[in-house]
């Protein structure tokens, strides 16, 4: 089936209005979809979508707020990844944050009621943040290992602790860049198929396809083709360096690296591998056929809105599975008010003595 440029450009416009992934915008599947009969019925996949948006949203802030709170508050700010735990929290937060507004425009059928400025404020919230949260991962893998080999006899200092700050500022700024181009090219267009307006980008008429090819490629490689096999890579070198305390110890060490990993590409995988499909199909790589077409179609809304459970996990992986923070989140709502019981004194005593009983060094280069 061939098409002249004048119909391809009708149609991509006119997918753009109905593509239901207002939020993301990196998964504009092959306009020959629309010339396709038989795909899911758009307002229940929207109902769907919007329950699910708002459970991550609930629980993504509850939890992320909470990070957030402990680490500004907690006296235990000298563990080496302590300041990119703080900052993954702040992005996993500003992430879920932006949900209701997507959510909004979803059980609208798409329509864009705020208007420009927020289409591309919103999005470029969600952007870099949700890059930022990827790469403060993998920064994460990274220190942890440098930080019980090679600098294992190192004492924490303030030049450490400034290189740090410089990596998360680069970190933000990397993200501001790499979601800056589909950020410029998003309008609220009125759409002529329904009343009002949709937010969604716009490219230049010469070679839509070819920027929307480039845009998922680059959410591709800086989303999961670079940062997985980083993370992968040196969490395994971890593992087999955590020094020898007990060999309980060492299985726990080594099951929640590996715990770390299998989150990671369970909740990224599938996202990407759609994404690369629905890629290869814009780039006729892939032979054009209704099913495939309305399979990416449904494919990419449920592997998108599963990656970003990623940021609801986030704070239990890198947080609540760290029994110092666990002590911290006790005292603070538990034992608040029981200073002049003496119970606080008696609960930081026992605390103290299982730190140093079962390994410090275990409990900061893996737990953190």
């Amino acid at each position: 089936m061939s098409l002249s440029t004048n119909d391809l450009t009708e149609l991509m416009e006119l997918w753009a209005e109905l593509n239901l992934t207002t939020a993301e915008h990196y998964n504009l599947s092959h306009v020959e979809t629309l010339l396709c009969s038989g795909a899911v019925s758009h307002a229940t996949f929207l109902q769907v979508l919007s329950i699910l948006y708002i459970f991550m949203f609930l629980v993504g802030l509850a939890a992320n707020s909470l990070v957030v709170w402990m680490n500004l508050r907690s006296v235990r700010n000298h563990y080496e990844t302590h300041l990119y735990i703080l900052n993954l929290a702040v992005a996993d937060l500003c992430v879920v944050a932006t949900l209701p507004v997507w959510v909004t425009s979803l059980l609208q059928g798409g329509r864009w009621p705020f208007g420009e400025a927020v289409c591309k404020l919103t999005h470029l919230v969600f952007s870099v943040n949700l890059f930022s949260s990827i790469f403060f991962l993998t920064c994460m893998s990274v220190d942890r290992y440098l930080s019980i080999t090679l600098l294992a006899d190192t004492p924490e200092s303030h030049r450490k602790k400034a290189v740090r700050r410089l990596i998360c500022i680069l970190v933000w700024l990397l993200a501001l860049v790499a979601s800056t181009p589909d950020t410029y090219f998003l309008r609220a267009v009125k759409s002529s198929h329904h009343d009002g307006s949709v937010c969604r980008p716009v490219y230049p008429p010469d070679h839509p396809r070819e920027w929307m090819v480039g845009i998922q490629l680059s959410f591709i490689v800086l989303g999961f083709a670079i940062p997985f096999p980083v993370i992968a890579v040196f969490y395994l070198l971890l593992a087999a360096a955590i020094p020898p305390n007990s060999d309980q110890e060492r299985r726990d060490g080594r099951r929640i690296i590996l715990t770390y990993i299998v989150v990671f590409l369970v909740c990224w995988l599938p996202f990407h591998a759609v994404l690369l499909l629905d890629t290869l199909s814009l780039l006729n790589l892939l032979p054009f056929s209704c099913q495939l077409e309305n399979f990416l179609d449904v494919a990419l809304h449920l592997t998108q809105c599963f990656s970003l459970v990623h940021c609801c996990i986030n704070p239990v992986l890198y947080n609540f599975l760290n029994r110092n923070y666990r002590y911290d989140l006790m005292k603070a709502f538990i034992f608040k008010y029981s200073t002049r019981t003496g119970l606080a004194r008696l609960i930081d005593g026992s605390h103290a003595s299982e730190t140093e009983y079962s390994g410090v060094a275990t409990e900061n280069s893996v737990m953190m």
